[in-house]
C-alpha cells in the first residue's frame, strides 16, 4: 500500500505517574504537557498514565465515500499526532467487517449504524456487546434504480409503484448488509411509496463495491448504498439517482467508528486517541474546498476505493445529477463534521434502527430502546475527548427529524413510533 502519511514528530514515551518525587513528577508532568501541545493535544495524555496502552490499530473500512475520515488521518499523520498508528485495512464486505471485529481481527471500524446494533443485539450474526464511538458522516447515499426501469418511466417511488402494479414479475432490490442502513432506508423508501419490502419485492445483500457490477448483468432492480457506486452507476450508463437518503431524512446517521465493548473497556487512552484523530480528520475534510478535493484524490486510489476521482469529487460539494438530466447544488450532501454535529453519537440515532429492526421483524418483541442505545452509544467518552478538543456537543443527545413520508421521530415512544406503521411486518 502506497503510504501517504506526512511527517510528524514521534510521541515521546510520558513519565509514569507513581515515579521519583512530587515535585519531579510535576516537573516532568508541565515538560510532557509543553511537548504535546506544540503537537496540538493540549496535553490530554501529557502525565503517562494517558498513554495509549496500544499504539497500532487496524480499522477497517469498505471502499466507500465515508470512509475517508479513517483514511484522512493515517494519510495526514493525525494518528501519530495522538500517539497512535492507524493502519486502515480494506474489506471486501460487511459481513467480513462484522467477522473481523468480533474476533478481534480489527480494533475498530469504519461501520454501518445498523450492524453495530445488529450484533449487540445478536439479529447480525454473532451476538457480541458493542460500542459506537462516534458518528463518522450524515447523509450522501442514495437509492439507484436501473436504466432500463427508468426507461419505462420508473424514475422514483411513486412511479416505481404504479410500474410494479402494471407489471408483474418478481422485482429485486439490494442493500449492503441485512440490518445495516441500506437495508433500512430501502426498506423505508419501498414503503413510503406503498411497496411492502417483505412481500412485494425481494431484498438481497450486496456489498457496495460489486452494486454496478451486479446491476449490468440484470441481478438487481435497484439498490440502496453510500457513494461512489451510485454516481458511478449513472457515470456507466446503467442506472439513475431516484432519491438521495438525505432526500428520506436530512442529516440521518449513516456510518459509525465502531469496536466492541470489551476494546473499549481494556484500551480506553488508545479508544480517546484514535477518537481524537479521526475527529481531527473529520474537521479537515469539512474545512474547505480543497481539503475535500485532496480527500478525493486520496481514497480514488487503489489502496481505498479504487475508483476514477470523478466519480466521487461532484457529490462530495453537493454537485449531484440523477442520469436523467436533471443537476442540483445539494446543501445536505455528505458531511463528514460541520461543526462537530456529524459526529455526537445521539441515542436517539441508534435508538431508530432498533425501531426499524423491530418493524421488519429482525427483532420479535419491542427491546429496551433507551437502555441498549445508552448500553452502546459512549456519550460520555465523546464528551471528554470533544470537550479536550474544543469541539462544542449538543445538550440534549436525542434529537427531532420528519422524515420523507412525514413521520416526525424524536425517540420519545419508541415502540408507539415502530408500531405506528402501516407496512410493516
Amino acid at each position: 500500500m502506497n503510504d501517504h502519511r506526512a511527517t510528524t514528530p514521534e510521541t515521546a514515551a510520558a513519565p509514569a505517574a507513581d515515579s521519583g518525587s512530587r515535585r519531579d513528577f510535576i516537573k516532568k508532568g508541565a515538560a510532557a504537557a509543553t511537548f504535546f501541545s506544540t503537537l496540538g493535544h493540549s496535553g490530554v495524555w501529557a502525565a503517562g498514565s494517558d498513554a495509549p496502552e496500544k499504539t497500532e490499530v487496524k480499522i477497517g473500512f469498505i471502499p466507500l465515500t465515508d470512509c475517508a475520515s479513517v483514511v484522512m488521518a493515517s494519510v495526514l499523520g493525525f494518528d501519530k499526532k495522538y500517539g497512535v498508528t492507524i493502519v486502515p485495512t480494506k474489506e471486501a464486505s460487511w459481513a467480513g467487517v462484522r467477522d473481523k471485529l468480533v474476533n478481534g481481527e480489527l480494533d475498530f471500524a469504519h461501520v454501518l449504524y445498523g450492524l453495530v446494533y445488529g450484533v449487540h443485539m445478536g439479529t447480525a450474526g454473532p451476538k457480541k456487546d458493542m460500542a459506537v464511538l462516534m458518528s463518522l458522516n450524515n447523509n450522501g447515499q442514495a437509492i439507484t434504480l436501473s436504466k432500463a426501469l427508468a426507461d419505462k418511466g420508473a424514475v422514483d417511488g411513486p412511479s416505481l409503484a404504479r410500474f410494479m402494479a402494471a407489471n408483474k414479475r418478481e422485482y429485486t432490490f439490494a442493500g449492503t448488509f441485512p440490518t445495516g442502513t441500506h437495508a433500512m432506508w430501502m426498506h423505508y423508501w419501498l414503503a413510503a411509496a406503498g411497496i411492502n419490502p417483505l412481500s412485494g419485492a425481494k431484498l438481497i445483500t450486496v456489498p457496495p463495491p460489486q452494486m454496478v457490477a451486479n446491476m449490468r448483468v440484470g441481478n438487481m432492480d435497484g439498490f440502496c448504498v453510500g457513494e461512489p457506486w451510485n454516481h458511478r452507476a449513472i457515470m456507466d450508463g446503467i442506472g439513475v439517482t431516484a432519491n438521495t437518503t438525505q432526500d428520506l431524512w436530512k442529516d440521518h446517521p449513516e456510518k459509525v467508528l465502531g469496536t466492541t465493548a470489551d476494546f473499549v473497556r481494556k484500551y480506553p487512552n488508545t479508544t480517546r486517541a484514535v477518537m481524537m484523530a479521526v475527529l481531527e480528520a473529520s474537521r479537515w475534510i469539512d474545512a474547505g474546498l480543497q481539503n475535500k478535493l485532496k480527500m478525493a484524490e486520496t481514497v480514488a486510489q487503489k489502496a481505498y476505493i479504487n475508483t476514477g476521482v470523478d466519480a466521487i469529487n461532484q457529490r462530495i460539494l453537493g454537485r449531484y445529477q440523477n442520469g436523467m438530466g436533471k443537476t442540483w447544488d445539494d446543501p445536505n450532501h455528505m458531511k463528514f463534521f460541520n461543526d462537530g454535529k456529524v459526529n455526537f453519537p445521539y441515542l436517539s440515532d441508534g435508538m431508530w434502527f432498533l425501531t426499524q429492526h423491530k418493524r421488519w421483524g429482525l427483532i420479535k418483541s419491542h427491546p429496551d430502546y433507551l437502555g441498549i442505545a445508552k448500553q452502546i452509544n459512549q456519550i460520555e467518552l465523546y464528551k471528554s475527548v470533544a470537550g479536550a478538543m474544543g469541539i462544542s456537543v449538543p445538550k440534549d443527545p436525542m434529537r427531532s427529524s420528519k422524515l420523507m413520508d412525514g413521520v416526525v421521530w424524536d425517540g420519545k415512544d419508541p415502540a408507539k413510533y415502530a408500531d405506528g406503521f402501516a407496512i410493516k411486518a
